[in-house]
């Protein structure tokens, strides 16, 4: 294979390996928890399988990034330009359209502002700074915009 097919063959393997590990997430969540028969929650049927997809979830962002890094520099787009706006516009529809509504709420916030903080600022920190920030942003954000809409302005979120 040659050096610019792999930026593309990255690119799909990427969204597979996310959708995949998202997916699986969400049916790890499904699963019954067992409170009812006394379980220890570590011991809950979904817990491995939930762990496993979340980390195939961040690989597959990690490389997604990657490579739309490198489509963005082998096109030489500037920073700041249409390409940029197409990966937010992607991001967006992807939130509004794949997961509100299919995943909790919270959840899906922070799905979303993890893998956009990500995409946007890999490239002027070092990867485990940017997962590190993502993973702050993600959490707190996801926790305040539930807090704020569901005790503050009584909204029911999906």
């Amino acid at each position: 294979m040659s050096h610019s097919q792999t930026p593309r063959a990255d690119l799909v393997f990427a969204v597979v390996l996310t959708g995949f590990g998202g997916a699986s997430l969400f049916e790890s969540w499904r699963m019954p928890r067992l409170e009812n028969l006394g379980i220890n929650p570590l011991s809950a049927p979904g817990l491995t399988p939930g762990v496993i997809a979340l980390v195939l979830v961040i690989l597959g962002v990690m490389l997604l990034a990657r490579s739309l890094r490198a489509f963005s520099a082998a096109r030489g787009e500037a920073e700041g330009g249409w390409g940029q706006l197409l990966i937010a516009l992607a991001l967006c529809l992807a939130y509004a359209l794949g997961l509100l509504g299919h995943v909790p709420f919270p959840i899906a916030t922070a799905i979303f502002v993890f893998v956009f903080v990500l995409v946007f600022t890999l490239r002027r920190m070092g990867p485990l700074r940017t997962i590190a920030m993502a993973a702050a942003l993600a959490v707190g954000t996801a926790a305040a915009v539930t807090f704020l809409f569901q005790e503050i302005f009584l909204v029911q979120l999906p």
